[in-house]
Order: C-alpha cells, then sequence, then structure tokens
C-alpha cells in the first residue's frame, strides 16, 4: 500500500529544505511516522570518491549497492527508467504514515508550495498550470491574495503547529 505522499514546492532557495526537515521534526514529535523523498534533476553520488562502495558502484558497476553501519543502511540502485516518487514510496516506505517529497512540482502530487518574498516576487502557483488543481496550500512571509487553499503565515506564531494539524487532518485522518 502507497502511503500518503505531500510535495513541499518551491522556487530554486525559497525554503523547501527548511519546510521539509522542520514539518518532519513538528510530525515525527506527535507521533507520526515521516519519510522523505528528494527530487534531484542530476545524477548525485552517496559516497566519496575512492571509498569501497563507490569503487563497487562505478569501477564494478554493480546494479546494487548497499552500505550497512551499526545505526544507518543506505542502498544505491542502478536503473534505465526513472521512478515516480509513488513507485518508491510504495517499494520502500509503505510503513510510513506520510512521505514528504522535496520538489515535483510539475507533477499530480498534493503540493505545498513555500513562497517568500524575500526571495521571489510571485509564487509557482498559477491558477492556469495545468496541474493548479494539486496546489493543497501555501506556506508564505506575507499575504498572498486569491488563493483556493489556505495560507499558513511565516511571520505569525503558531504557523508550523497550524501546518502540522492541517497534515494531519489532511492526509492522516483516513490512515489511523
Amino acid at each position: 500500500m502507497t502511503p500518503p505522499l505531500l510535495s513541499i514546492t518551491g522556487k530554486k532557495n525559497s525554503g523547501k529544505t527548511t519546510l521539509v526537515v522542520r514539518l518532519a521534526d513538528a510530525l515525527t514529535r506527535r507521533g507520526v511516522r515521516v519519510m522523505t523523498i528528494k527530487h534531484g534533476s542530476h545524477t548525485f553520488n552517496m559516497d566519496p570518491v575512492n571509498t569501497d562502495t563507490y569503487r563497487h558502484y562505478h569501477e564494478g558497476q554493480a546494479e546494487r549497492v548497499a552500505m550497512i553501519s551499526p545505526d544507518k543502511f543506505a542502498l544505491v540502485v542502478r536503473w534505465e527508467q526513472p521512478r515516480t516518487p509513488e513507485q518508491i514510496a510504495a517499494e520502500h516506505m509503505a510503513d510510513a504514515d506520510i512521505v514528504l517529497c522535496e520538489g515535483f512540482k510539475a507533477t499530480e502530487l498534493p503540493k505545498v508550495e513555500i513562497f517568500r518574498r524575500a526571495a521571489y516576487d510571485a509564487p509557482l502557483y498559477d491558477a492556469a498550470l495545468p496541474n493548479a488543481s494539486a496546489w493543497r496550500a501555501m506556506v508564505s512571509d506575507g499575504v498572498v491574495d486569491g488563493l483556493p487553499f489556505p495560507l499558513f503565515r511565516l511571520d505569525q506564531d503558531g504557523w508550523l503547529d497550524q501546518l502540522a494539524t492541517w497534515v494531519e487532518q489532511t492526509f492522516l485522518a483516513r490512515r489511523r
């Protein structure tokens, strides 16, 4: 079974990672089992050049490389076709209460946009976007007029607690 997925979107340097981290922490403190997926548009390496696992993957061309330590496990899988966040969550995160996804702005995943006027003049959200119905809420450092969904204001006390409550009510009520 695929857990609910919620995408945290926004323009570059808008605060997506900070919002994912803060929301994940707030939900975890409430007893929610949170897992995350980070979208990357370029390839990545989980470990530095010349480590054993790097060599297994790059020199040995292993299809999968697992690194196991006393307190962590990491798996790097080589694939030919990109996988969706829904596929990754179903295959590897089915026991999560919710999966917070950073990015994936062009998908149909339900979205919370972080928009800070300190960084940009306008949000990503536009009612004319083909996936505009995927937007469910916005977090902003000021007023954003005409939104058809909730706005959580960074400049108001309690915004994170209000957002966490909204996430629980909107995405977790049926799972519990």
